[in-house]
């Protein structure tokens, strides 16, 4: 008798007689040697062994006998691991519990369906065999394929044997580099001017039904962009917004081609001002990650995602090489977000990682203007330390690289002239307002209170 509760590697090796006491108990067999068993003794089974039959026969009986006993434990295996009625009713229930809880609600499924687009995609993948040449070979059929092709450009001082160049198209030596450069191909590159083929990063732009298919940025203001040292403009003259992007020129101990600011620039940055109930996206490097959630913190953001942005090369591959970082090439950047109040916002729509290729010098994607669009449709964006590839509609850009200020908002402008912030011969002319603007004036909030008086308008940097 087992005096504790057995386990089950216990119940096998006791069924199948592996154990020290299974084997001492167990009957010696019938033939011993081959010899023949005593006279007038009965023959195991009650069955007499064949007329010449051998040790090695008798070994044969063993042998299945032994299998018989193994079928019958995986039988005994079998049903002891089957599960029983409840509890697959249980396992059922839980099925239909995830299946559930992983099936998108109506309100989910009615945004993905606003911002689906139109007509299906108008993108063509890039081949991953790069060439046409490459691709024909490849591919074994004498052709190449329908998606996005590169060609080689070989000029005068080109060493093929050197391979292709690191930067690509983003080299700054490309009239002297040796190493292979590339362009699109001069038949891909027709399509793409015909309309067949769209790669400007633009031309993703999901289309909101909402809006009747038209593009979701038809109906907002032309950009305005607000030349000015961040440091000292009066923020709250702009009013509130419900989206903020920034690339702060954070600190990083490098040699950069613009000015930086400190950390204690930073952190009095009068960002608060800004927004009641909004989101915002806030560039980091990896030195400024703690700084930057320290940031979010102090004006009043509680910080709840992170945003990665894995960067491309021209021919769509992962970067492997670059000038940044200190030890080890950065290949992606950390974008924080940060959540203030209750935002009425279009939450799980996108996806946290943005794949896109490496431009200018600290220069971002521009798919996240259509991300931010999706996630605020129809509202006031501003971004800060913005530059002239930044400006873009339907969004407020704050910078000291922009030229001559813009206001496209006529309440923003008219408030601003009144305030004093700006001379009317300090601003760009006004363009013609859209038709049916979806933004509202202010966003739907109050006007800003009126500014302290000022002394002077704020330089145009």
């Amino acid at each position: 008798m087992w005096l504790d509760q057995p386990a089950l590697s216990d119940f096998r090796m006791r069924l199948v007689g592996n154990s020290r006491a299974g084997q001492a108990a167990r009957p010696p067999p019938p033939f011993d040697n081959g010899s023949a068993p005593a006279h007038g003794s009965a023959p195991a089974h009650g069955s007499a062994p064949a007329p010449g039959a051998s040790a090695g026969k008798g070994t044969g009986k063993k042998r299945s006998a032994t299998t018989v006993q193994d079928d019958e434990l995986a039988e005994v295996f079998d049903l002891v691991d089957k599960k029983t009625t409840k509890q697959q009713a249980l396992q059922e229930e839980q099925d239909q519990l995830l299946e559930l809880l992983a099936k998108p609600s109506a309100k989910v499924q009615h945004q993905t369906d606003r911002f689906r687009t139109s007509g299906g995609s108008k993108l063509k993948q890039f081949c991953r065999s790069g060439t046409k040449e490459d691709c024909a070979r490849l591919n074994g059929t004498g052709y190449a394929c329908d998606s996005i092709h590169f060609r080689r450009i070989i000029r005068p001082h080109t060493d093929p044997s050197l391979g292709d160049c690191s930067y690509l198209d983003t080299c700054r030596h490309m009239e002297k580099c040796k190493f292979i450069h590339y362009e699109v191909d001069a038949g891909d590159a027709e399509r793409m001017r015909d309309g067949a083929v769209q790669l400007d990063p633009h031309a993703r732009t999901a289309i909101n039904r909402k809006t009747g298919g038209e593009d979701p940025f038809a109906m907002h203001f032309e950009s305005q962009f607000v030349n000015c040292d961040i440091r000292t403009f009066p923020m709250a003259s702009l009013g509130k917004f419900a989206v903020i992007m920034a690339d702060p020129p954070w600190d990083i101990h490098m040699e950069l081609p613009y000015g930086t600011m400190s950390d204690d620039e930073m952190r009095r940055m009068d960002v608060q001002v800004l927004q009641d109930d909004g989101v915002i996206f806030l560039w980091v490097t990896g030195r400024a990650m703690e700084l930057g959630r320290e940031c979010l913190s102090i004006w009043g953001y509680r910080f709840v995602q992170e945003l990665l942005w894995v960067k491309t090369n021209q021919l769509q591959r992962i970067i492997r090489t670059g000038r940044t970082g200190h030890w080890i090439n950065h290949s992606k950047e950390h974008c924080l977000v940060g959540i203030k109040g209750q935002p009425d916002i279009n939450w799980n729509l996108d996806c946290d990682v943005v794949c896109a290729e490496v431009r200018e010098t600290s220069r971002k994607p521009d798919e996240m203007y259509d991300l931010l669009e999706r996630l605020a449709p129809g509202t006031r964006k501003l971004e800060l330390f913005g530059r002239p590839h930044n400006v873009h509609k339907g969004w407020t850009t704050l910078g000291n690289q922009l030229g001559k200020t813009r206001i496209t908002e006529p309440w923003l402008r008219e408030h601003l002239l009144r305030e004093g912030v700006f001379a009317e011969e300090d601003l760009a002319p006004l363009p013609e307002p859209p038709k049916h603007p979806v933004v509202q004036p202010w966003g739907g909030h109050p006007p800003p209170a009126p500014l302290p008086a000022l002394n002077t308008a704020p330089s145009q940097a």
